[in-house]
């Protein structure tokens, strides 16, 4: 289950993918493609292939802990479970487990080997990092995990502790750090040969080595006797310096080639296969107010243009059925943490996907109840609509949907409104269904309809797109860092430069690769076009950024953060820290405000504390996968932590979540 040296290999099992355009050189595996065998990889094919994976690993880790963390809505009924009813799904559990130990893990201690008798040290190096990178997560994930024995072949693997798979992920790190340090030997494969992510430059992996680590010590701010401010700070000192030195894989839109483990294109942005390659995803109204709100300033973000989907609407059709004349309308959130009034109408994942009006359409909605009937119908005045009662139905209301508009083809009233739910879903050739629809256009569109009226269903979102960059670690992340470590020594005001640094980072990142995508996909998307520079002037000087450090505050430096890391699993690694929105961290208050158990809340035999300052009523680990691990390998589970097969498991800290060991171990009683 964790190794597997046969011709089912993540390196074999690409020898097909020769077709590809910009990624070719990455991609051809095997020295004799017609026997393949795992002895015969090189290093720098192998290398190309984890980093991918990796990728699609963090990838929906990153989506479904951001959903965790209030960052977007899902009506798909398992990602749906903890964005709204926070009921944990077991269905969630399973992907990031099962595509880091058989396609990453998998090859970590083989590329690692093969390296060393090769003295490829710079190769050596990059198989620690990623070993950190998904035993980390791995940690962050599930808590207890198979570690020692989780990369030799051991289809039973023993589990260990959090603090061993901790120090373990550490070490790794110190050592790539070394290894990148020296000499290769005369002969050994240079880095350059098979690196996506820093093509070879060395001193990018080395400062990528001291930001993962300044981040995982950070991890441990509870932890009065192993949190070390100062530690954490000299790692910053020798990590990513500016965003020239951010540690991100590409992603690519030219390939119809699909992976054999789960059938998603090959060269995409991870976040993409999950948060954008299908219609269930929305920006949540928690998200949302944070670019439209920030410190109740009312100021609009200019990020938000570019993380907030739009749609065309208003849409006029000329005689050929092509789009003539049209505005564009950007999203509004999802409510499922305050009042949930939309949610409650209905039911928590009924949030209606629209379809495309190829004609004229009427739909007829009978509502009952004379006060909304009246609401319904003053809502559609005043979206400019065209009503009319049928004769023969005192009760319905009739509403023309002229052709080229986007609506919901229900005659559902509750539903009808759902249009200003914008799904984040963005195309990519491998997956849209629309033959027609070219590389450099990823917007998303209803059907081959809608695409050739020209009517864009959404616009996307910055992070999830195909073509998008996949974060791995980044400068503006590593000042956020710095500000919270100041903060909590009491340096206030260098706190506060590396707070509006970090804001700054973010923004110039984003405009950096809106200037690279708007001569290709700007032309068709105006959120992928640049931010204009005066909007981004008046936000960095207005009442959503602290403008003095003495009122800068913790909630005012994880809230930036918030927005500016979006698709992420270190949002809700963050939130873990702070205790959600308990405000019983140190003398920080409540850090994420209005983030809490919602009216559609029914996780009560997962989340089982009784108030906001209980650990136990948040959502602390995931389950671990119930066929992967609960059927094959119980025993081995349950020896390390008896709660396992229990679903109030959701709610047990991880090891780096609690304060000490004791209060660790306790909870594997």
């Amino acid at each position: 289950m964790k190794k597997n040296k046969n011709i089912k290999n993540i390196m074999l099992a690409f020898a097909l993918v020769a077709g590809l355009t910009s990624c070719k050189k990455w991609l051809d595996v095997n020295v004799d493609k017609d026997n393949p065998n795992n002895q015969s990889v090189l290093v720098e094919n192998r290398l190309p292939w984890i980093q991918h994976f990796y990728m699609y690993s963090a990838g929906v880790t990153n989506f479904r802990t951001a959903a965790q963390a209030g960052v977007y809505y899902s009506n798909n009924a398992n990602t749906n479970s903890v964005t709204t009813t926070w009921k944990p799904a077991a269905g969630l559990t399973t992907t990031p487990y099962q595509t880091f130990f058989v396609s990453v893990s998998s090859n970590l201690t083989d590329m690692y080997n093969m390296a060393k008798s090769k003295g490829a040290y710079h190769y050596m190096a990059a198989a620690n990092v990623f070993h950190a990178l998904g035993f980390m997560q791995m940690l962050d994930l599930y808590g207890e995990m198979p570690y020692t024995d989780a990369t030799y072949g051991n289809p039973s693997p023993k589990y260990d502790k959090g603090k061993i798979i901790y120090n373990g992920c550490m070490a790794k790190l110190n050592e790539a750090i070394s290894l990148f340090s020296k000499t290769q030997e005369v002969g050994a494969s240079a880095l350059a040969s098979g690196d996506m992510m820093h093509k070879g430059n060395v001193d990018k992996w080395i400062k990528l080595c001291w930001g993962l680590k300044a981040r995982y010590m950070l991890k441990l701010s509870k932890k009065s006797d192993l949190y070390n401010a100062d530690s954490i700070l000299y790692c910053l000192a020798r990590g990513p310096q500016s965003n020239a030195d951010n540690a991100i894989l590409p992603g690519l839109n030219n390939s119809m080639v699909v992976d054999y483990l789960i059938g998603d294109p090959v060269v995409t942005n991870g976040n993409f296969n999950y948060a954008a390659y299908g219609n269930n995803q929305r920006i949540s109204q928690f998200y949302y107010n944070l670019l439209t709100n920030m410190r109740g300033s009312a100021v609009v973000d200019p990020r938000m243009t570019k993380i907030v989907p739009a749609m065309m609407t208003n849409v006029k059709l000329d005689g050929n059925g092509k789009v003539q004349s049209y505005n564009w309308t950007r999203s509004i959130g999802v409510d499922s943490y305050g009042p949930s009034t939309r949610l409650l109408k209905s039911t928590a994942t009924s949030i209606a996907l629209p379809s495309f009006a190829k004609a004229n359409t009427d739909i007829t909605y009978t509502i009952a109840n004379a006060t909304d009937r009246a609401a319904f119908i003053a809502d559609l005045i005043a979206k400019g609509k065209t009503y009319s009662i049928p004769p023969d139905n005192p009760n319905g209301v009739k509403v023309t949907y002229k052709a080229g508009s986007m609506f919901i083809n229900n005659n559902n009233y509750i539903l009808a409104g759902d249009t200003a739910y914008v799904n984040m879903r963005s195309s990519a050739i491998a997956t849209s269904g629309i033959a027609a629809q070219p590389e450099s256009n990823v917007n998303w569109y209803a059907n081959l309809d809608a695409f050739n009226a020209g009517v864009v269903g959404s616009t996307g979102s910055f992070q999830t797109r195909p073509v998008s960059d996949f974060e791995v670690l980044t400068y503006h992340e590593m000042c956020f860092i710095e500000a919270e470590v100041q903060m909590r020594k009491g340096a206030t005001g260098v706190a506060h430069l590396a707070y509006k640094k970090g804001i700054e980072a973010h923004i110039n990142m984003m405009q950096a690769k809106l200037n690279e995508w708007q001569g290709v996909y700007g032309l068709t998307n105006p959120d992928m076009k640049p931010m204009n520079q005066s909007d981004i002037t008046s936000y960095l000087a207005s009442a959503a950024v602290v403008q003095n450090a003495g009122d800068l505050t913790m909630r005012d430096i994880m809230l930036q953060k918030y927005v500016a890391m979006g698709c992420s699993l270190e949002n809700w690694n963050d939130m873990r820290r702070f205790n959600y929105s308990a405000g019983n961290i140190g003398g920080f208050g409540v850090v994420y405000p209005g983030y809490d158990r919602g009216p559609l809340f029914t996780g009560t035999s997962e989340l089982i504390g009784g108030s906001k300052t209980d650990p136990k009523y948040w959502m602390r680990r995931w389950r671990l996968p119930a066929t992967l691990e609960l059927q094959y390998n119980s025993a081995n589970a349950l020896a390390i932590n008896p709660h396992v097969n229990q679903l109030y498991i959701w709610s047990i800290p991880v090891w780096w979540d609690c304060a000490t060991d004791e209060e660790y171990e306790g909870y594997l009683k």
